[in-house]
């Protein structure tokens, strides 16, 4: 089941999604559950929402083998995980905005997991329980800073950073989903989830062995190969099959 956040007449609704229309939820599906309402909107009649708001935003570095060559790092042990700030959240058909344009700044597609209720201390055969479900991100990065600052929090939580839908899928095979991001219409990356190196479970239980996670908190998972450069008037397109497209337009 798809699920959306959207806008409509400056009011805040929750919907599941069914082909280009959304029925309106009477609630706010990460709290609890929530039932179908009369209310239907095409989905070119409303304005898309991040699915979720989260309160923590954890990023997972080097997941894919191939990415981890080509930036010239070793695969981690164990998943390398960082905070990213929750402000630098945006939703699908929204502006990336960059800071400079004198710095390298990158896009990376990937899988993002939603958390549906409070996680800690989460064994790996139970990880699935504690997720909600999944959504596509972008974690966009600025290399100067990350290379500058040996570290990645400041370099990838600028305003506009971190876009993040359009809905959210609760039925995926998320071992198994294909992955790829275009550029303009070129395809820049392009794989499959069953090429994560630390898969789904194992990050689910990881990240909570050091952090409570809340329901609507979010982990994005990695990126494949394929990163590259953003300049000012790119339309980036990023991409989880079973999900969706996220599209956002470079400023």
């Amino acid at each position: 089941m798809k699920y959306m956040r959207f806008k409509k007449d400056g009011e805040t609704y929750f919907g599941v999604v069914k082909g280009h229309s959304i029925t309106q939820l009477d609630g706010d599906y990460i709290k609890g559950e929530t039932r179908p309402l009369a209310t239907e909107f095409s989905l070119e009649e409303v304005e898309v929402l991040t699915p979720v708001v989260p309160g923590q935003v954890i990023g997972i570095g080097l997941n894919y083998e191939l990415h981890a060559e080509e930036t010239g790092k070793p695969i981690p042990e164990e998943p390398m995980m960082f905070m990213l700030s929750p402000s630098a959240v945006t939703a699908h058909d929204t502006d990336i905005v960059l800071p400079t344009t004198e710095h390298r700044i990158d896009y990376e597609a990937e899988l993002v997991i939603v958390i549906g209720k409070e996680a800690k201390h989460v064994k790996k055969e139970d990880a699935f329980s504690y997720i909600f479900g999944y959504t596509v991100g972008n974690d966009v990065s600025d290399r100067h800073l990350q290379k500058k600052d040996g570290q990645y929090t400041r370099a990838k939580s600028f305003g506009t950073f971190k876009p993040l839908g359009p809905v959210i899928e609760t039925e995926l095979n998320p071992n198994e989903s294909a992955i790829k991001l275009t550029l303009n219409g070129e395809v820049k990356q392009q794989s499959n989830t069953n090429d994560l190196i630390h898969d789904i479970a194992e990050l689910v239980s990881k990240v909570t062995e050091v952090m409570t996670l809340n329901p609507g908190d979010v982990i994005y998972t990695g990126t494949p190969s394929g990163v590259g450069p953003l300049s000012p008037g790119d339309i980036v397109e990023a991409e989880v099959d079973g999900i969706g497209v996220l599209r956002n337009t470079v400023k």
